[in-house]
């Protein structure tokens, strides 16, 4: 049986009326998304901006994600628990395919399954990934590289695809960026 990872935990400081650093919430994201027929696949939007630069005083606009991309002009910070994809070509593809497909029609999102992964996607963002646990295949048309924990990853409107080749759940804290 897969072994999910734990709950994440979010803290959120911010300034009080008094002006001093205070904790305002100490929890779980308010974002959760999973994939009925993926167990361990977990999406967790953690904080958005919507504007560059971003009003400090904005309160935790997370839960408007309701795809992959940041909004115009803005980010998203998100970890998402990746479990080991299917051995099986047609059940991976089913699977992986499923699991995205909804994100198809969003702006700025390109699905690419031609590229050879039914996960080959591109986005108008600069993407920052840090591979929190596990480890992950990250592809792109030229190749691809195996992320071990403590990895980080650039990815600049590049078309990619992740896959877990592992026996476990892979976590990875994502900084997508609006890009022109």
């Amino acid at each position: 049986m897969l072994k999910e990872l734990p709950p994440m935990r979010r803290v959120v400081c911010a300034i009080n009326q008094e002006g001093k650093s205070v904790i305002v919430a100490d929890g779980p994201p308010k974002h959760n998304r999973t994939a009925p027929d993926r167990p361990g696949f977990r999406v967790c939007n953690l904080w958005a901006t919507f504007a560059t630069p971003a009003p400090i005083g904005d309160p935790d606009r997370s839960t408007e994600i309701k795809g992959i991309l940041p909004p115009p002009g803005g980010t998203v910070v998100k970890i998402i628990d990746m479990p080991p994809e299917p051995r099986d070509k047609a059940e991976r593809d089913r699977v992986l395919g499923h699991a995205v497909g909804p994100q198809a029609a969003e702006k700025g999102l390109r699905r690419r399954p031609e590229s050879g992964h039914p996960g080959f996607h591109e986005t108008d963002t600069i993407d920052y990934a840090v591979v929190l646990k596990g480890e992950v295949y990250a592809m792109v048309d030229g190749g691809e590289t195996l992320l071990r924990e403590g990895d980080i990853l650039i990815h600049c409107a590049t078309n990619h695809a992740w896959s877990n080749r592992s026996d476990a759940v892979c976590r990875v804290l994502f900084v997508l960026v609006d890009a022109k």
